[in-house]
């Protein structure tokens, strides 16, 4: 039997750990976007394990970075993937809207729109060529989430939105700060895996009681 693959796009941020987790959870393997080997270092010390991730260096926020990755992956140089779970975030500010910089707005652009754009379009193709029920997942990006959705409604691949609307950090800041934790988060991207009927759908956690009580909508 085929082991199953995530490539996770943003796999060293609070949710990327998540998403390795829920991923390692349901018996699938990773294939994990990071820096360097720093990130990697850091990656596998909130995972607890190397075991089950592979890891390719990337820049996410460059227009040619994923793509690159696809490459590799098709040159049998990386493992295949038949998931995505992209959730490249910006910054967390407490800077007043009419206070952030044109600079400033524009790295956060980058980081938080154009990584995860850059992510669907350079995996979907890839993703479409399989004969495979694969899955994208990615944080909340309504207009390009819904478009993604539209355009795949009727492929293999089921793309979804994660609507999160509360703090969660890796375990050991979660813990300090009172917080969610990634490895709970976890949880919330394991169902989607497992659920073949999330599929075109926001995935709405609000509280922490939603991460054991899931509840998606259809987007159109």
């Amino acid at each position: 039997m085929m082991i199953e693959r995530v490539l996770v796009v943003g796999a060293t941020g609070n949710i990327g750990i998540a998403a390795v987790k829920g991923a390692l959870r349901s018996g699938r393997q990773v294939l994990a976007v990071v820096r360097n080997q720093a990130s990697a270092d850091k990656l596998f010390k909130h995972v607890g394990s190397s075991e089950g991730i592979d890891i390719v260096e990337a820049s996410v926020v460059s227009d040619t970075g994923i793509k690159t990755v696809v490459h590799q992956v098709k040159a049998g140089k990386l493992p295949p993937f038949q998931h995505v779970y992209t959730c490249v975030g910006g910054e967390y500010t407490d800077v007043p809207l009419k206070d952030i910089t044109t600079d400033r707005l524009r790295k956060n652009m980058n980081m938080s729109f154009e990584a995860n754009f850059f992510a669907y379009r350079d995996t979907i193709e890839y993703l479409q060529e399989q004969n495979h029920p694969n899955t994208m997942g990615q944080g909340p990006l309504f207009s390009m989430a819904t478009a993604a959705a539209r355009e795949n409604e009727k492929t293999n691949v089921r793309v979804n939105e994660v609507y999160l609307m509360f703090r969660v950090e890796v375990d050991e800041a979660a813990a300090e700060h009172g917080v969610t934790s990634s490895s709970e988060f976890a949880s919330v991207y394991e169902e989607i895996l497992a659920n073949p009927e999330i599929r075109g759908s926001r995935v709405r956690v609000a509280t922490p009681a939603d991460i054991k009580n899931l509840k998606w909508a259809k987007k159109f």
